[in-house]
């Protein structure tokens, strides 16, 4: 590539940052954060001529690593960034996207501004969007959520025979039916009712005669209410092996093990967030979408 580009990552997503920076062929650079005694963060990042920066961060637990990705990006453009992009594996408070009890923000619009205000383009993947069709919608500036069902697809077709793939609920259908399409697998979705964080009702479909061996991909799991209870329902139904895939792994720490009382034999994710469950890499795809965004500037 012809155009000076270098990412940029914060610690807790520097291995995935490297793993693409590897495929792209360019330099990555720690983001250093030091903590003041009352809680304020100042970030360093060293740099000289970083023409166009790229800073990599997956934005769980996001009230702290807003604020720092601002202040990295500040930085970078007071070093001569003639570009600033943010790439966020993970992007937190997207659900959020209207009010629904008097006397709410609308999250959603909240962080976008503000992220759209400092960076030049947004890339993340899989955003918990509802009632938006595009994340482009609420950012003032270029942003793509892009899909981690090839991914999933090609995971899932390195596994033992599997009789059906299974998303939580209506929302997840045409996600279900893309990751099922690839990987050659029969797909269904059940319906979920939430009445609270974790309070869920599911009901299955039919599933197909015989079915022993199911895998249920979800976009995010946190509490794990939904997992559970769509694992007790197929166990109920007679199904033998049960694994969940997960692309954000938001998990509380005793979520694993309440799985697996519960029944589920396997637990995996995707590495947006580092986690002890992450097996499927998502930096090819993330490759493939900043040197697409690179070749096209080179060519404008």
């Amino acid at each position: 590539m012809t155009r000076i580009a270098r990412l940029f990552s914060f610690s807790d997503t520097l291995d995935l940052a490297r793993a693409v920076g590897s495929r792209l062929e360019l330099d990555v650079s720690p983001i250093e954060v030091h903590y003041f005694p009352d809680g304020e963060s100042l970030v360093r990042v060293e740099c000289t001529d970083p023409g166009q920066a790229i800073v990599f961060r997956s934005l769980h637990h996001p009230n702290e690593k807003l604020i720092e990705v601002l202040f990295a990006a500040d930085s970078l453009r007071r070093q001569g960034a003639t570009e600033v992009g943010l790439v966020a594996p993970y992007l937190g408070y997207m659900r959020q996207d209207r009010v629904f009890r008097p006397g709410e923000p609308i999250s959603q619009r909240v962080v976008g501004q503000l992220l759209g205000s400092a960076f030049d383009h947004v890339l993340t993947i899989e955003a918990h969007l509802h009632r938006i069709r595009e994340l482009a919608e609420v950012f003032p500036c270029p942003a793509e959520s892009i899909s981690a069902a090839t991914p999933i697809a090609q995971w899932l077709r390195t596994q033992p025979k599997t009789d059906v793939v299974i998303g939580p609920d209506a929302e997840s259908e045409p996600w279900i039916r893309a990751i099922a399409q690839e990987a050659e697998i029969e797909w269904t979705v059940a319906t979920k009712v939430r009445d609270s964080d974790r309070d869920v009702r599911i009901d299955l479909p039919p599933l197909p005669a015989g079915t022993n061996r199911v895998w249920i991909v979800d976009d995010i799991a946190s509490s794990g209410a939904t997992l559970e209870t769509l694992v007790r329902a197929l166990k109920a139904f007679g199904v033998q092996e049960i694994g969940a895939v997960i692309v954000h792994a938001l998990l509380e720490r005793d979520m694993p093990s309440r799985l697996a009382e519960a029944g589920l034999d396997r637990l995996v994710s995707t590495d947006g967030i580092n986690d002890p469950t992450n097996v499927i890499s998502l930096a090819p795809l993330l490759a493939e979408s900043i040197g697409k965004r690179l070749r096209t500037g080179e060519d404008s």
